[in-house]
């Protein structure tokens, strides 16, 4: 009786360590590039979804065109949010990630973003 029960308990430790091997396989862990190094070379990454992070350019939030400038140290790109809904807490001055694609438009880079994070902002505002 006592080595049935070692075995169930062998049997069922194994296989949640299977499944714990299967969720890290599967999970691919996304690399957030910050502005500045997307554009030094935005061909390389044209072809890929990316997840950027910037600050969100002061007086660039155009809702017409459902657009914005995302800034880095050095560069800058614009950002299309047409498809998707902004989260509370967007807003200009504010450091943003975006999820999506780059786009060439023309000689100038575009992301068409598929999601807008925004940090808490109680966790950067000083007291």
């Amino acid at each position: 009786m006592n080595t049935t029960r070692k075995s169930r308990l062998l049997f069922v430790g194994a296989i949640m360590l299977g499944l714990v091997g299967l969720m890290f396989l599967s999970v691919d862990p996304q690399v957030q590039y910050t502005v500045d190094e997307i554009m030094e070379s935005p061909e390389d990454f044209s072809s890929d979804e990316v997840n950027i992070r910037g600050m969100v350019k002061i007086q660039s939030i155009d809702n017409l065109t459902s657009t914005f400038i995302l800034e880095g140290t050095d560069s800058e790109i614009q950002v299309s949010f047409a498809k998707i809904a902004v989260p509370d807490g967007f807003e200009e001055g504010r450091m943003v990630a975006v999820n999506g694609n780059l786009i060439q438009a023309g000689e100038f880079w575009l992301i068409d973003a598929k999601e807008i994070q925004t940090g808490c902002p109680s966790k950067y505002e000083t007291e």
